[in-house]
């Protein structure tokens, strides 16, 4: 459990990216509040380098024994004592280590399940930014937060935003909700004709209008699977049917996301489109301290527009509640397809338009087991079989 006092220890998984690089960023403007104890990365050797020179963590930690390798001769040249670590295990050590107490869980995709596991069971605030651990983990990452006593807190800005609109008694929410809404912005396609998309080339679909983030998410933006995905991630945070989340497009990305409570009131969390304002409130909650994020200014403000989706331009986000209504562990299927056919897409094998294909045919395809969701080897053996079978998929398209 975190210690009642300051600094607060904290681990960043997946420090390197843009969410980790914004946390980092939080931290640094609260000098004494928090201490950096441990930075992990996956490939970018020189920016986790760069990030332990300044941090000066206890631990780093790389998935493998090479690049921890190269990793340990940098910061042994820098003169630094940090430990470095190798492999998944060590990512798992360090987010339960006794030492650490609030843990950003930012490596994306089904990656990061067994750390933010081993956070949750440790009794850690987490700071939940990888969606895909309850994406695939669902009931069983939920039960492991309630064993384990920790406390959980959303990244996502969506989630965050409706985590913001609820009272801090969680017994409550049931009774006050009628619906949630997920604001989603679009992505760089909204209005765009569907039947040009299979023209859609890797940088066009990174280019968000919005917001600065990784490859993967952008990818996931444009098809809005990263919406399909912050469904069910909802359905689980807030113990919510899946006919209580509902998704409206609102291009200018100003309100994050909103509650239409029992009695028709709607309560919606807004501000300038930036992830550290979800950062710095997971770090700091109960409480609120500066985030470097810019003041929305409501005279300069234009129109706030929203419309219903439009499904011929999204098909993949209807998979959302398809999977939610399937056995479980077919959140973890369509995670998996997902994550095969966007870094398909991004090598060029496949087409921008294809990735729906792939996710919709694995979905089809792999009917998880009775037992597949009740425990990590079970789930981690679901998402080995919807890998294969999206791969399948992938060499059999045509271009």
């Amino acid at each position: 459990m975190s210690r009642p006092h300051l600094p607060l220890r904290v681990c960043v998984l997946g420090s390197t990216g843009s969410v980790g690089a914004n946390t980092l960023d939080v931290i640094a403007r609260h000098p004494g509040r928090f201490e950096v104890f441990a930075l992990t990365g996956a490939s970018r050797v020189d920016e986790l380098a760069a990030q332990c020179v300044q941090w000066k963590p206890r631990f780093a930690a790389m998935p493998d024994e090479a690049r921890a390798r190269v990793l340990r001769d940098r910061l042994a040249q820098a003169g630094l004592r940090t430990e470095v670590l190798a492999g998944a295990d060590a990512l798992e050590q360090l987010a339960a280590h006794p030492e650490v107490d609030a843990v950003m869980a930012a490596i994306v995709g089904a990656a990061g399940l067994a750390a933010c596991l081993a956070a949750a069971k440790a009794g850690k605030r987490l700071l939940l930014a990888n969606k895909e651990a309850l994406v695939v983990g669902g009931e069983l990452f939920m039960n492991a937060v309630k064993q384990g006593g920790a406390t959980l807190l959303p990244i996502d800005s969506e989630h965050s935003a409706i985590f913001q609109c609820l009272p801090e008694d969680r017994s409550t929410w049931a009774s006050r909700i009628d619906h949630i809404l997920l604001t989603a912005s679009g992505g760089p396609f909204r209005g765009r004709d569907p039947s040009t998309l299979r023209d859609v080339t890797p940088d066009q679909a990174c280019a968000h209008p919005n917001w600065v983030m990784g490859r993967k998410i952008s990818v996931d933006s444009a098809t809005m699977m990263n919406k399909a995905l912050e469904v069910i991630e909802a359905r689980w945070l807030f113990a919510l049917q899946p006919e209580q989340i509902r998704v409206v497009i609102h291009p200018q990305s100003i309100i994050h996301s909103m509650v239409v409570c029992r009695d028709n009131s709607v309560l919606a969390q807004l501000g300038t489109p930036d992830m550290r304002v979800p950062i710095a409130y997971g770090l700091s909650f109960p409480q609120r301290i500066e985030s470097g994020a810019s003041q929305l200014d409501f005279t300069s403000l234009s129109a706030l527009s929203f419309h219903p989706p439009d499904h011929a331009l999204y098909p993949g986000l209807a998979l959302a509640w398809e999977a939610l209504r399937a056995a479980p562990g077919s959140t973890a299927v369509l995670n998996a397809a997902n994550e095969e056919a966007v870094a398909a897409f991004l090598a060029g094998t496949i087409r921008f338009d294809q990735i729906h294909t792939v996710n919709a045919g694995t979905i089809e395809a792999v009917v998880p087991a009775s037992d597949s969701a009740a425990s990590l080897p079970g789930l981690l053996e679901l998402d080995d079989r919807a890998r294969r079978q999206a791969q399948q998929l992938v060499r059999g398209l045509p271009r």
